[in-house]
């Protein structure tokens, strides 16, 4: 079988990466080892846990609203009913994307395929022949060697997605946004929640002040939180996981019915045999690119998980679009100055550009201004006043440089942010641009009046 162009993948990025070369007239085939389209995000992570999350966030609202003088009757989970229509979230994705690799004429191929050189790939017993090559795939859960993996007691995101019962005590290692994603779900569900984190604050990296409101509403409703502390060892024992920690003012142990890791993601570069083609893959698994997405032999490009951080879907589909323009003989590259992050806990939280943290440590003098919800109508008419909208500017010409946002919808909010700073914008075009009120949207033209001096929802005692 011969192709112009093959994309091993079938992830966000590509699924992207063959129907943008297909759009381009290129002729595409895509392999991926699944039986249906849409790698991990839609299959295993992003879209299942979304679908999961909404339902946490209505079990969560309906216990909130009782403040209101609305009472609701104790809800009854149908873990089953939950399961399918969960599933059917994605199942009707994947037959979204089947049908648009139709439309395309992109061949699809099942199985795991493996590089034989730099022009053939060998899936099963088939060898594919190729001109150009993407390589999109992806990445896969940690684990620790050390920890009884193999006990079904003991699961990554991918086992926490099945849901296949909800644990009356459920630890999870790893104070990261996949974690306290799958604790918001569990939490809502019912079962008692610990968390243990290596680092001194939940999301390292996030300013502190950012995932500070969050820290507060989770410290309350879960029962423990470990900060600075590690597992030390995981015993199986026939009445559940038993759990050696080390850490200040931790227990020595303490049994848990069931424990989900999710302590990061690695990459799968060293899964494909991408070494065997030329492309050099160094030794955690990624594979390097340059500003083309184009790896250390001409012919083959890389996206996603697989070419470094951040591992997220909508940097690989970025990166896909590129590979593709490439390929194609358009003049594409990465230009990109900023990717959203976003956790989707409740508070949601949501940050881009550059963050407090890194300003300072790159010594560049900023103007920092944070609106609090406590003070927003809209924020207030929902009944959450917890979130804060965090702008950060350039202290001499005004031209915005991060943003951060703890609130209802903060990964909604964000892309206007993104927007100003891809865009060039300052403080005074945020400040300038008439939001609709009561709008959550409103609160960025807040922060730019705060930094302009010009707000009028505050009182801010002039200096």
């Amino acid at each position: 079988m011969k192709t112009e162009v093959l994309v091993l993948g079938g992830g966000p990025g590509g699924y992207t990466a063959a129907f943008r070369a297909a759009d381009l007239g290129k002729q595409v085939t895509l392999v991926e080892r699944f039986p249906v389209l849409g790698g991990v995000c839609l299959n295993v992570g992003c879209i299942p846990s979304k679908a999961l999350l909404h339902v946490a966030s209505v079990l969560n609202e309906s216990k909130e609203v009782s403040a209101a003088g609305i009472k609701f009757a104790e809800p009854e989970i149908n873990l089953e009913q939950l399961r399918d229509w969960k599933n059917k979230v994605s199942h009707q994705l994947n037959a979204g994307l089947a049908a648009l690799a139709k439309q395309r004429n992109v061949t699809v191929v099942n199985g795991t395929g493996s590089f034989i050189d730099a022009t053939h790939l060998q899936v099963g017993s088939e060898i594919i022949e190729f001109e150009q090559a993407i390589i999109a795939v992806g990445s896969r859960p940690v684990k620790i060697p050390s920890f009884p993996n193999e006990d079904a007691r003991l699961i990554d995101s991918t086992g926490a997605l099945k849901l296949d019962d909800i644990p009356k005590k459920l630890l999870i290692i790893g104070g990261g946004i996949i974690g306290l994603e799958m604790a918001t779900v569990y939490n809502a569900l019912g079962s008692e929640i610990t968390i243990v984190e290596m680092q001194d604050q939940i999301i390292p990296g996030c300013d502190k002040d950012l995932i500070r409101p969050l820290f507060q509403k989770i410290k309350k409703d879960y029962a423990n939180i470990y900060l600075s502390t590690r597992v030390s060892n995981i015993e199986a024992l026939a009445d559940g996981l038993k759990v050696s920690f080390d850490g200040p003012s931790v227990p020595e142990s303490e049994l848990f019915d069931k424990v989900l890791v999710a302590v990061g993601r690695q990459p799968n570069g060293g899964l494909c045999d991408a070494d065997k083609a030329g492309v050099v893959v160094d030794e955690r698994g990624f594979i390097a690119v340059d500003k083309h997405q184009r790896t250390t032999v001409s012919n083959i490009f890389a996206i996603g998980d697989v070419v470094g951080q951040p591992m997220l879907a909508h940097k690989a589909t970025h990166e896909a679009r590129i590979a593709a323009e490439v390929i194609a003989g358009m003049k594409s590259q990465w230009q990109a100055l900023t990717i959203p992050s976003v956790a989707y806990t409740d508070p949601e939280i949501a940050w881009m550009g550059l963050t407090e943290n890194e300003a300072k440590a790159q010594g560049i003098e900023f103007e920092k201004a944070a609106f609090p919800w406590a003070a927003s109508g809209r924020s207030l008419a929902n009944g959450r006043k917890e979130g804060v909208t965090k702008l950060l500017s350039d202290k001499k010409t005004g031209r915005i440089l991060g943003a951060g946002i703890v609130g209802t919808n903060a990964g909604e909010l964000i892309a206007e942010a993104v927007l100003a700073l891809e865009m060039g914008a300052n403080v005074e075009d945020l400040a300038l641009t008439v939001h609709a009120h009561p709008t959550l949207a409103e609160t960025l033209g807040f922060s730019a009046e705060m930094i302009e001096g010009t707000i009028t929802d505050l009182y801010i005692k002039k200096r």
